[in-house]
C-alpha cells in the first residue's frame, strides 16, 4: 500500500485551488511550484537510492512551508470574498 504524501496539505480544498487558478497567474504559479517541490520533497524521502544531505532536504521542507503559508492565506482571503458574495 502507497503512503500518502505528506507535504499535500490541501487535497480537501481542491475546488478552491481550481478557482483561484482560473482567477489569478500567480497563484496558479505558486500552487504549481508547491506541487512540484511537495512530489521532489517526498520522493528524496521515500527513496531507497539516493543519499541526499539532509541540509539540502531541510532547505526544501522550510520552502514548502513558506508555499504553504501563501497558498493558505490565499485560501483565506478565498473564503472572506466568498463568505461576503453568498451573503
Amino acid at each position: 500500500m502507497e503512503r500518502q504524501n505528506k507535504y499535500r496539505k490541501f487535497q480537501l480544498q481542491q475546488n478552491k485551488i481550481e478557482d483561484l487558478e482560473r482567477e489569478n497567474s500567480r497563484f496558479k504559479r505558486v500552487y504549481s511550484e508547491y506541487e512540484n517541490l511537495s512530489d521532489d520533497l517526498w520522493n528524496l524521502e521515500n527513496s531507497d537510492s539516493q543519499a541526499v544531505p539532509d541540509d539540502f532536504i531541510d532547505a526544501m521542507i522550510l520552502q514548502t512551508s513558506y508555499l504553504e503559508d501563501e497558498i493558505q492565506d490565499w485560501l483565506m482571503q478565498y473564503n472572506e470574498t466568498s463568505d461576503t458574495v453568498q451573503q
